[in-house]
């Protein structure tokens, strides 16, 4: 029997827990796994249940808008793979992480192709029998360019654009087409070091620990909302160099643990934070 996933974002209100559960069981369906949590600031609740059985979505779904309170976000999951895109640059060590764990069926993702600026990372991608899209930035506007790339993610229709270190900036319009699908590995704990060359950041700044963020893109450099961070421990003797090949194993894992929880559908996004059923 195949899993399902049921989220609940909505107002809170008492007897949530048991009104959803008892769609359920009316529905003849059982559950293998639920959490719940309620932020007492916006007074808000979030529920993940994993269940089983004969499913009915358009009958449940309006089922639990009729009795959950008004403007309840409900959304029902399969357990079929998120479909995603790549953008890199030059740096091949998150784009060759994914693409192990894709390879291994660690990630509950299809990679439906890479699309880089460069040329570099070419036969990395092809050694996956992945499609590899090259889109040189060089003598065309920056609008022309992310244009191309535009067409291309729309052609591929991904659920998700994983940023593995592409270090170019997107424009607002293009992030307001994909919202909260757009994720980014940043190399620093976040809010520390935002924008460039955050490891000489770090340096100058004679820190005793070095991160990554893992973030969902908004139009503000470096400030969406959080999903998973990581740090490491560091000293006067790490130059800023150092840093950054340390920092390396960092990012992979920050990314690849963050892409998981993605593609498992356990992120909620309220306002600028993430609730997160790990």
């Amino acid at each position: 029997m195949p899993k399902n996933i049921l989220l609940v974002d909505c107002n809170d209100s008492r007897g949530l827990v048991h009104a959803i559960t008892g769609a359920l069981l009316k529905h003849s369906l059982n559950i293998t796994m639920n959490q719940e949590f309620v932020d007492k600031e916006s007074s808000r609740f979030f529920m993940r249940t994993e269940f089983d059985g004969p499913l009915d979505g358009v009958s449940l779904v309006n089922e639990l808008t009729a009795i959950l309170p008004l403007g309840a976000l409900i959304k029902l999951c399969d357990q079929q793979p998120k479909k995603i895109v790549l953008l890199v640059t030059r740096e091949p060590h998150c784009l060759g992480d994914i693409l192990i764990r894709h390879e291994f069926k660690q990630l509950q993702a299809t990679i439906l192709g890479v699309i880089s600026n460069h040329d570099s990372l070419r036969n990395l991608v092809e050694r996956f029998d992945l499609p590899f899209h090259f889109v040189s930035h060089e003598k065309i506007s920056r609008q022309e360019h992310e244009q191309k790339i535009l067409k291309l993610i729309q052609g591929m229709n991904p659920d998700f654009i994983v940023l593995a270190k592409y270090m170019r900036i997107l424009s607002p319009h293009l992030v307001d087409l994909f919202p909260s699908k757009i994720i980014n590995i940043h190399h620093s704990f976040l809010p520390a070091f935002a924008g460039a060359k955050p490891y000489q950041q770090a340096f100058d700044r004679g820190v005793k620990v070095i991160g990554a963020t893992a973030h969902f893109v908004t139009e503000q450099l470096d400030e969406g909302p959080i999903i998973f961070q990581r740090v490491i421990p560091v000293n006067h003797s790490h130059s800023a160099q150092d840093m950054a090949n340390a920092g390396i194993d960092v990012e992979q894992i920050v990314l690849s643990s963050s892409l998981k929880l993605l593609c498992e559908d356990r992120i909620f996004i309220s306002g600028n934070r993430t609730i997160i059923f790990d």
